[in-house]
């Protein structure tokens, strides 16, 4: 579920965002993007994770704002989200550009939450009824500089999540692909060579793509779902909020998805973009095959693509562990290929592997490299057991689960690799107190 924080320039989007992002020990990763600092985080609350976009930034010319650019970056916001917060403040009352705002925020049919920031006193909870006027239903109080009223929020925002359709949990046993990847790599032409038809028009101007499509597919044998994100954008949008567009569209997708089919310009290489993409995918859990296209413009000698695997596994280092295919779209090179893969990644992400199996080989692999002592403290790992997530994640049930660190958690994820074959799937290590 995508929530997106909305309003004029400097009433807190930001502030509140790194204060959502960051309750509750909640999974902090906020991802660069290319106008502003932060963009996109995870959050938690009772159980429940969704993923929260600050929009701000967004307005260009921030000191010289005119309505229709906060218009624009409002619709852009009712269009991709499930949930939005309307934040206002109370020490400046409701301004013009409040008042436009939320007269497009009434016409839809999205869930809006109205949030007053910078309530930090009893008079001001007084002033915020003020903001009634606007018809949004009753105002929450928060003050995100301090936290005060968010948890309030978030107890709002939870019972949300249930609305959103899960798209992990379709009854239908039938993969579900995202093609993602930075502007102009050659999105489009990969879905148009995989299902053999002109559907997406592809244009040489990036960020042509707009909305999310969820089709079925039988090719080559295989039945599978494409998440998509097809259809041309008028020409006169192209270059705005473009940043915004491409980085709440890649979340969709890879949250609709199974595996994500990474795109890398081969005459590029990997870019912090394609490395931010990256993380986004491994935080959602999901499935990963790296495709490096337009390998028909590199010259090539004997070892050209073991070497461009070598350069590419060190930039993503520590999850080596995935298939890098490389093609040329224009050529239909490979594309077969794209599929198998593909399919052979989300087999390996649904893998269970039986709990007397996991004990007899992981138990033995602990034995002959136990974990190091710690204070004069020694860890014995007694049981292993695969938990019923939508990923492979294990508990290895011991003594002192707070002394196991990082390095040997990757051990143990290493020898789960090399026996149980998980490549390009992500697999969570859990320490639990026997």
């Amino acid at each position: 579920m995508i929530v997106a924080i909305v309003g004029r320039p400097n009433v807190g989007k930001s502030t509140l965002f790194n204060r959502l992002t960051e309750t509750r020990q909640a999974i902090v990763d906020e991802i660069s993007g290319v106008t502003r600092d932060r963009l996109y985080g995870k959050s938690e609350w009772a159980g429940k994770e969704f993923s929260v976009i600050d929009t701000g930034g967004y307005v260009r010319n921030s000191d010289d704002v005119f309505e229709e650019e906060i218009r624009k970056q409002v619709n852009i916001a009712i269009d991709e989200a499930n949930v939005i917060i309307f934040l206002v403040d109370v020490t400046n009352g409701i301004t013009d550009l409040d008042e436009a705002m939320a007269e497009i925020l009434r016409k839809t049919n999205k869930k809006v939450f109205l949030v007053v920031n910078k309530v930090d006193n009893n008079q001001r909870i007084i002033e915020s009824h003020e903001f009634y006027k606007l018809g949004l239903g009753d105002p929450i109080c928060v003050s995100a500089i301090n936290g005060s009223g968010t948890g309030e929020l978030l107890d709002k925002i939870v019972p949300e999540i249930k609305n959103v359709k899960n798209y992990e949990e379709d009854e239908e046993d039938i993969p579900k692909y995202a093609v993602v990847g930075r502007p102009n790599v050659g999105k489009s032409s990969l879905i148009n060579a995989l299902i053999g038809e002109e559907r997406n028009i592809v244009t040489p101007i990036s960020g042509t793509t707009r909305d999310s499509i969820y089709s079925k597919y039988n090719k080559y044998d295989h039945e599978f779902y494409l998440v998509d994100t097809a259809g041309l954008r008028k020409k006169g949008k192209v270059n705005e909020n473009l940043e915004y567009y491409s980085v709440l569209r890649s979340i969709r997708a890879i949250e609709r998805a199974d595996v994500c089919l990474l795109l890398i310009d081969a005459t590029h290489g990997i870019e912090s973009q394609d490395l931010n993409i990256l993380k986004l995918i491994q935080k959602n859990k999901k499935g990963l095959v790296f495709l490096i296209n337009k390998w028909d413009l590199i010259e090539k000698e004997n070892n050209t693509s073991k070497i461009y695997k070598e350069q590419i596994k060190q930039k993503i280092a520590p999850f080596t562990d995935v298939p890098i295919i490389f093609t040329s779209v224009v050529n239909k090179q490979r594309i077969h290929k794209v599929l198998e893969e593909a399919k052979t990644v989300y087999d390996n992400r649904k893998k269970k592997i039986p709990t007397a199996k996991l004990n007899e080989i992981m138990l033995e692999e602990i034995k002959n490299y136990p974990p190091p002592s710690v204070k004069g403290k020694f860890v014995k790992i007694k049981y292993i057991t695969q938990l019923s997530t939508f990923y492979p994640a294990f508990a290895f049930f011991c003594n002192l689960p707070q002394y196991v660190k990082e390095p040997y958690k990757r051990f143990l994820e290493n020898k789960l690799r090399h026996h149980f074959n998980f490549t390009g799937s992500p697999v969570q290590i859990y320490m639990r107190k026997k």
